[in-house]
């Protein structure tokens, strides 16, 4: 396995020379006027081209043109001509992939899987940009518009794709996204190190076919290396006894050999050594046909690979798809401070691409005026796809280079009133958070360092983000910080000192923090801290806002229908939200996303954060539309729209006592009538809900509401 050099430690490529583009070209003109008559590497993707370090394209290209590459972009091309994929010409070295800076299925689909009107990476938000599935198809495209030219994958639709997954579009289990894309490498996480040393590597002449090293790459391969040692996941982790399903660790099969059928349990490939050399181990999964066929072994394949994660000891993976092998690197070594701050020192315009005029992009303009300031996360929360992406070892910049880009905004970037959006970045407050020991960070298998409690060898200081805040905010022609990002408030609380800075300085009125749930069953599920947290955070808020004579409120969040809620669960919860006077309005339904752990229960009715096994513990799922659009109206118990279901569901809950007129009631006796107009129109007196306040918002603030009915920012 390559040792990882320092991002910046390479020889730049000759074609420095032509210095650095004002933005990166998306067409030959823009070429010809910097003087090149060809690209080294062409980056291909789903989103618009904004010239943003926010914007992965805009970062991993103007990091390549760092290195001395000419790199070019091509941003949603149409996806039915390969023309369009010829734009710039042929790349010396290789195309990049992505999606962009989401899931292309997340992009276009609600959790019902209705199309969304709007797309956030898009000028004017206009949908139908893209394609579903953007790298498979763009791959394709690609490979069509110059054979024998490298095609690389990458971005968050590649990573949650990288081993067969269930698929919640078309509920079933889809292969790896390497074998459908026909790509010749994937890069999996936050690929800075993998792609800066795959270029100078082509450069310098090696072939992709050749460069099986890099870590944090993922590849189709008909053999595994005689010099690896082979281990079954069941020597990770034994699931038990399996039924019926092909086993994939008897001998070695050759390229032209099925795996037989057999209906005895797992047995061993080969004999574990009594000490493995990591570097040389690959663990081989079960087979895509198998984790097809047999949803206990999908449940058990989920839970070793998210053991393997920890750059410090993960092992290669290997999963074989039909003849061949998907081949996993393990995780690429986190950034160093030095190294990330760097990332955020190009010279970005900061801007849209010249070539959009005016269109309005609304991903940009929710992050204008932000700073990332940290990525990864070791929340492990099992719905989300941040820790499967970035890891949970956080990286974290520099003081400087944080104030130096809040300069860099206040000076030159257009519309700039001195209000900074947000310091963040995955979560609000896990900056330079990190484990007290490197050694013991390095042998880790948590996926958690926060559940089921608060690890004691988890440093959570959090005066250097205090310090930032202060240094911030001091700055001349700086007004207001806001804190947008996801808050971990199990995290906060440990931290009055925090709270009180965060809340006297930084709150515009609001703060929206995710309890996701009050009951134990699906908080246990999602990897999330008990109510009675959010409720000690809530006495801290509230303290501290009286204490700095401001009136200002918690927002906070819930999910329906994740695995491990029942309709009991999701009635308490409204329940709660009806005791704590809170209405929401946009609510957010659980979306199974590839790789997550909460998709691999919801697809198995198993628990993989346990091992498993036939018999082991079972997960209620929420799949059917009907239940899932129940579990919906328990959170908006409020609306009018949801009282004939919801009344339905209490009569059969047998509690009819919750149906009523009066305070004690949660939906009342009667329902609206349709105007003509087709509103709802009230033709009894007016309930107890009629009455009652958005949140625990006076009227007088109740217009503002659609600041924090926006969608979660950070959220999957």
């Amino acid at each position: 396995m390559s040792v990882s050099a320092h991002l910046f430690s390479y020889r730049q490529f000759w074609a420095k020379r032509f210095g650095t583009a004002p933005v990166l070209p998306m067409t030959r003109e823009e070429m010809d006027a910097l003087g090149w008559d060809s690209c080294d590497i062409i980056l291909v993707t789903g989103d618009a081209y904004i010239d943003h370090p926010s914007f992965g394209m805009a970062l991993i290209g103007r990091l390549l043109e760092s290195q001395g590459f000419r790199v070019g972009i091509i941003s949603q091309p149409d996806w039915n001509d390969k023309e369009a994929f010829m734009a710039l010409g042929k790349p010396n070295l290789f195309f990049g992939i992505t999606a962009g800076n989401m899931d292309s299925m997340v992009n276009r689909y609600t959790s019902d899987k209705k199309i969304r009107s709007n797309d956030a990476y898009t000028a004017d938000g206009a949908a139908g940009k893209r394609p579903d599935r953007s790298v498979i198809v763009y791959a394709q495209r690609a490979r069509e518009a110059f054979k024998g030219v490298p095609v690389i994958i990458g971005g968050i639709e590649a990573s949650l794709r990288r081993i067969a997954h269930y698929d919640y579009w078309s509920e079933k289990v889809r292969r790896s996204v390497l074998p459908d894309s026909k790509a010749d490498m994937l890069l999996f996480g936050n690929a800075e190190r993998a792609i800066v040393e795959l270029a100078h590597r082509l450069a310098a002449g090696e072939a992709i076919a050749e460069i099986r090293d890099i870590l944090g790459t993922g590849f189709m391969t008909q053999t595994i290396p005689g010099h690896y040692t082979i281990i079954n996941s069941t020597d990770v982790d034994k699931p038990g006894r399996v039924e019926s399903h092909i086993d994939p660790y008897q001998a070695e099969p050759g390229c032209d050999t099925k795996p037989e059928i057999t209906t005895s349990s797992i047995v061993k490939f080969q004999k574990k050594p009594a000490k493995l050399d990591r570097k040389h181990t690959v663990i081989r999964l079960p087979t895509y046909d198998q984790v097809v066929s047999d949803e206990v072994t999908y449940a058990h394949t989920s839970r070793v690979f998210h053991q393997e994660t920890n750059p410090g000891n993960a092992r290669a993976l290997v999963q074989q798809h039909g003849k061949r092998f998907v081949w996993l690197n393990p995780p690429p070594v986190p950034l160093d401070t030095d190294e990330f701050d760097r990332l955020f020192e190009f010279p970005y315009t900061r801007q849209p691409h010249p070539s959009y005029g005016q269109a309005k992009m609304p991903a940009y303009e929710m992050i204008r005026f932000s700073v990332n300031i940290m990525r990864g996360c070791f929340g492990g929360c099992t719905f989300c796809s941040i820790t499967e992406h970035e890891g949970r070892i956080i990286q974290s910049r520099s003081e400087d280079s944080v104030i130096q880009e809040i300069e860099t905004i206040r000076d030159n970037v257009p519309g700039f009133t001195g209000h900074i959006s947000d310091l963040g970045g995955p979560t609000a407050n896990m900056y330079t958070l990190t484990c007290k020991s490197k050694k013991i960070e390095s042998s880790c298998r948590r996926l958690s360092c926060v559940f089921p409690g608060i690890c004691e060898n988890l440093n959570t200081d959090h005066k250097p983000l205090i310090s930032l805040y202060r240094r911030a905010r001091s700055l001349q022609g700086i007004k207001k910080i806001f804190i947008a990002s996801g808050l971990r408030y199990d995290l906060a609380v440990e931290s009055p000192e925090y709270v009180k800075e965060l809340v006297t300085h930084h709150v515009g009125g609001y703060l929206k923090i995710a309890p996701e749930h009050t009951e134990q069953g699906p908080l246990s599920k999602m990897m999330k801290p008990g109510i009675g947290t959010y409720d000690r955070f809530k006495e801290m808020f509230e303290k501290y806002s009286a204490l700095a004579g401001k009136e200002q409120y918690l927002i906070p969040y819930f999910i329906s229908a994740h695995p491990g809620t029942t309709d009991e669960d999701m009635l308490n919860l409204a329940l709660w939200l009806k005791k704590n006077k809170f209405r929401p309005d946009q609510v957010q339904a659980f979306l199974p996303t590839p790789l997550a752990i909460a998709s691999a229960m919801y697809h198995t009715g198993k628990n993989p954060l346990k091992k498993v096994s036939q018999d082991s513990e079972g997960v209620d799922t929420v799949s059917s539309p009907k239940q899932r659009k129940l579990h919906k109206a328990f959170l908006r118990y409020h609306a009018a729209e949801n009282w004939p279901i919801l009344r339905e569901a209490l009569k059969k809950m047998g509690r009819s006592d919750l149906i009523g007129n009066g305070k004690r009631h949660l939906v009342p006796n009667w329902q609206p009538s349709e105007s003509k107009s087709g509103k709802q129109t009230q033709t009894k007196k007016k309930s107890y809900f009629a009455n009652h306040k958005t949140a625990v918002m006076p009227a007088s603030r109740t217009a503002k509401t659609k600041a924090f009915n926006k969608p979660r920012k950070n959220k999957p």
